[in-house]
């Protein structure tokens, strides 16, 4: 497939498998979050703003494991009258520096950033599984005999307890949150917004963890997804487990998540990525039945977008 070809790109639907009992993976694991305790605590930052209350919030994720987010809130915020947005951090980083949450909180509008677990931020990874992960997280929690141990199953979920925290701040009505993140975290907005139903606008930039198989197949040692080829490389070089390790993946896959997603979507992406090749976005995109726009940079890759900030903004302003 020409992936710059976008006729082609918005009838592509995807080539990695859907395991059969996916639904009820996904709801059985939404139940072991209902019973998790939407409690945080509250830590001043040593940033400080005249225009914004700064925290960092921990609370403690499914598993156990400790999760670390950076708050920023309204000064003058009224009970229950601001809107809120939840954000997620690319590959391997953290929730990042506050500037621009406090340009958030300086419109009015709550920001709860998550740093996913065991990676550049403070939440921990605390999961325990068999077998290796070679380089990265895709495959973490692939060779478990339980399903459940994927190392994204929990960060999905984290995903999702980050936003209903959000929801329960005094300052935040919670028919007036959103998510946002680039790369991993356009994943984790696609993740959030599917398995929270009352997020209201999800705006997924190039996401990430989409299509594993598709992405294998193209030229996966120069993209996000080169563990694949890693793992298959060291640990099953004939592939004869390639059905069954793709078919785990799909538990994990951002494109048999998306058809549950209720709320607005605006799907940023660029025609000349090679770290998340634009067919494995579209593959997620194309299976979105609310309501959708697409917004897409020719000449672009992964990398900076220019005006995206500000139309950010704006479109989380008008919640």
């Amino acid at each position: 497939m020409n992936q710059r070809a976008l006729p082609q790109l918005l009838d592509y639907q995807g080539s990695s498998p859907k395991p059969g009992d996916f639904d009820a993976y996904w709801e059985r694991a939404l139940q072991e979050l209902d019973d998790q305790t939407l409690a945080y605590e509250l830590v001043p930052a040593e940033f400080t703003s005249e225009l914004a209350e700064c925290f960092h919030l921990h609370f403690t994720g499914v598993g156990g494991a400790r999760v670390h987010c950076k708050y920023a809130r309204p000064k003058k915020a009224g009970a229950g009258q601001g809107a809120g947005v939840v954000m997620f951090h690319g590959y391997s980083c953290d929730s990042g520096d506050w500037m621009e949450k406090v340009a958030y909180a300086a419109h009015g509008i709550s920001v709860l950033a998550m740093d996913c677990r065991g990676q550049g931020g403070l939440s921990e990874d605390n999961l325990t599984v068999r077998g290796t992960t070679v380089r990265g997280h895709i495959i973490r929690g692939i060779d478990d005999p339980d399903p459940d141990k994927l190392y994204y199953r929990n960060v999905f979920l984290d995903t999702v307890q980050t936003a209903r925290i959000l929801m329960t701040m005094p300052e935040v009505d919670p028919g007036r949150v959103g998510a946002f993140g680039c790369s991993q975290g356009g994943a984790l907005t696609v993740a959030c917004a599917a398995l929270e139903p009352r997020i209201r606008l999800a705006i997924p930039v190039y996401p990430f963890l989409s299509d594993y198989k598709g992405a294998w197949a193209l030229d996966i040692t120069t993209s996000a997804y080169e563990e694949i080829n890693y793992y298959f490389r060291f640990f099953d070089p004939h592939h004869l487990r390639e059905e069954e390790i793709f078919n785990r993946l799909g538990y994990i896959d951002i494109q048999n998540l998306a058809g549950r997603i209720q709320g607005r979507v605006l799907w940023v992406t660029g025609l000349i990525d090679t770290v998340c090749p634009p067919s494995t976005q579209f593959a997620a995109y194309n299976k979105i039945t609310a309501v959708k726009d697409l917004l897409v940079y020719h000449e672009y890759g992964h990398e900076y977008l220019p005006y995206l900030s500000d139309r950010t903004l704006q479109m989380f302003m008008t919640l």
